[in-house]
């Protein structure tokens, strides 16, 4: 990691989404909603309040996981599912942005968890039967592949919200 994280406080964010119960090798699933959810959006004249994330609910990588694409939007608005609105919590989390491949992403991932760990930090998730429940683990894609389609160049931000 060459970043070192840092811990910052977030207000809590009202998004819509959609959700997924896949496995890693189908992660195109979640990240296929982005496009249509931005024209969804855009047809409605609905700016989105930020950028786009990844929401990983449950994690059993030996298994499923439950994963969210979302996007923020300044207040809630009127969904048909399978789209949804919820909010981010507001919180403490720790954070790293990585610029590289997304293949990338789990060593980064990895390297943001061993150093919270290192400290003493306390993750806001529960072990469970299905696997951990996290209270918010977001990838959030700082960069628009319309505009830079070289993924060695695209800028993710992690945050992971910290107990308490």
């Amino acid at each position: 990691m060459l970043a070192e994280p840092t811990i910052v406080e977030r207000s809590e964010q009202v998004y819509v989404g959609r959700r997924e119960s896949i496995t890693m090798t189908e992660f195109a699933r979640v990240a296929d909603h982005l496009p249509g959810m931005f024209g969804w959006l855009g047809e409605r004249g609905v700016a989105p309040a930020g950028a786009p994330f990844f929401r990983y609910r449950v994690i059993d990588m030996s298994a499923e996981l439950v994963v969210e694409a979302g996007i923020p939007v300044s207040a809630p608005i009127e969904v048909d599912e399978p789209v949804f609105v919820d909010v981010l919590p507001a919180g403490r989390y720790a954070t790293v942005t990585h610029v590289g491949h997304p293949d990338e992403l789990m060593g980064v991932t990895a390297s943001l968890l061993d150093w919270a760990q290192r400290r003493g930090l306390e993750w806001d998730r529960t072990p469970t039967p299905e696997g951990e429940v996290w209270g918010a683990r977001l990838e959030v894609l700082r960069t628009d592949p319309a505009v830079e389609p070289d993924m060695h160049k695209w800028e993710t931000t992690l945050l992971f919200k910290l107990a308490g």
